[in-house]
This record gives structure tokens, sequence and C-alpha cells, in this order.
């Protein structure tokens, strides 16, 4: 059950040329918020930008009763958001959606993001307690892997890749993750095998398509423009096999298998 709270900042640092991370104090958030949910941040005390952000949860901590949220400025609210500083307070609604499901019978995760789609892989990973863990993250630049490095903590082999070739290898994520499936995976482990994903769609459906041919269970974090984060404006419809879903109620995770890509 969401809720709308003000919450402290207790950090608010940059991380990256127009990416940041906020740290928010709130014990029910970080309590009942699991990895792949989102809260919608209002991003004034006035009515202009009207609508709420929608933001990953990037980390989840209960034993301290908070949460981090890693945002890219991308217009006018998430550059107001900047604007804030440490001890002053945020309204927050949340945790929205529904997150990643991790089955306990997987013995090998892999995490893949694409861009901003880092964001809530480093929950994610940390919410993982059993089996081997592998990330593989790609970006335009090197400069667009923000926080890349942290996700060796939560991985047993990380994985990089960028469109210019500044840093890992160079091309698309979903190739070095292919890559990886054929030749360091066997038969016997594919059916041990999970794989979880955020970032632009094309990358998602390059990824599904591998999860299909591979038979791997996969589950993706779709990527939608939400308003109002509760499905009620219908603004984040997506076809899938059972009809249109709302990605901020019914996702933003959904297992690769459900989505119509065409």
């Amino acid at each position: 059950m969401p809720i709308q709270e003000k919450c402290r900042i207790q950090d608010h640092q940059k991380v990256g040329p127009r990416h940041f991370k906020l740290t928010l104090l709130s014990q029910y958030i970080a309590s009942h918020a699991q990895p792949g949910q989102f809260v919608n941040v209002r991003c004034s005390d006035g009515s202009d930008p009207l609508l709420r952000r929608p933001i990953s949860l990037h980390r989840i901590n209960p034993e301290h009763g908070v949460f981090e949220l890693l945002y890219e400025v991308v217009g006018k609210g998430t550059e107001m958001l900047t604007k804030y500083f440490v001890g002053e307070e945020l309204d927050v609604l949340g945790p929205l959606g529904n997150g990643f499901s991790v089955d306990p019978k997987k013995k090998i995760h892999l995490m893949v993001g694409g861009g901003m789609g880092i964001a809530p892989l480093r929950a994610l990973g940390e919410s993982i307690k059993g089996g081997a863990r592998y990330v593989f993250l790609g970006a335009k630049t090197k400069e667009a892997l923000v926080c890349g490095e942290k996700c060796g903590e939560i991985a047993d082999q990380i994985a990089l890749a960028t469109d210019d070739g500044t840093t890992g290898k160079k091309g698309l994520v979903s190739d070095i993750l292919l890559d990886f499936i054929e030749n360091q995976l066997t038969a016997y482990n594919l059916p041990l095998t999970a794989i979880y994903a955020c970032g632009p769609r094309p990358m998602l459906k390059a990824i599904a398509e591998i999860a299909v041919q591979k038979k791997i269970d996969c589950q993706l974090s779709m990527e939608e423009r939400m308003a109002c984060g509760i499905g009620a404006c219908k603004g984040c419809a997506i076809k899938t096999k059972d009809g249109f879903k709302m990605v901020c109620k019914d996702g933003p995770v959904f297992d690769a298998k459900e989505i119509v890509w065409n």
C-alpha cells in the first residue's frame, strides 16, 4: 500500500554529467518497497510542474529507514529536484508498481541495464542472497555509465558495453549478454538462469528475443512516460498478450513473454 509522505533528504550528490543520487528518510517506504518498484516525487512546493516525476528505487535500506533514488536531469522537473539540499523535505508517493520477483531455485542471475536502466539493479542485486550474480551494463559513452563501478559490489562478474567503445566492448549490451550465455553457460544451466533487465525499449526487445531463443526466464522493467503513477490516467499503457496493461500499476516489471512488441 503506497503512502504520501514528506521525506527528509539525508544526502544529495552529483554522480555524473547530469546525474544525481538522492537519499531520503522514510521508514515506511524503506520497509515496504521491493526492488523494481518506484516512487512519485513532487519536484516543487507549487503547482509547476503539475505532475510528479516517477523515479526507480536505486537502493533500499529498511534497517536505517532510508532509500536512494538515482535520477538524470532531462527536463524542468528533474532540474528543479537538483536545487533541494540536505535537511529539506520532498513530497513522495510510494512505493508504487510491481517489482522484480527472485525465484530461489535460480542459481544464475543475469542483471542487464541500459543507460538509466542501471537504477533499479543495485537494489535487485542486494536482494539476491543465493547463486551467482552477473551484471551487464550498456550506455552511449563511458560518462553515461553512471555508478557502473558500484555494481561491482553486487556482482561476481561485471561486463560493460558502450556505443562509442570508450569503455568495455564497443556495441550493444544485448550483444555481450548473448555472448556470455553462448560461451559461459551450458544447456544444463539455462533452466537455472534468470534474466532481469531495465532500459530503452529496443534493448528490452532484443533481450526478450534472446530469452525466448535460449528458453531463459526473463523479467523486464518497462520504461514508459507515467503521469499519475497509479493507473488512473491510462497514459502508460503497453500491449500484452492479455490486452493492454498499465506500466505504472501492472508493472513496471513484466514477464518478457507477456509483452507484444509490434
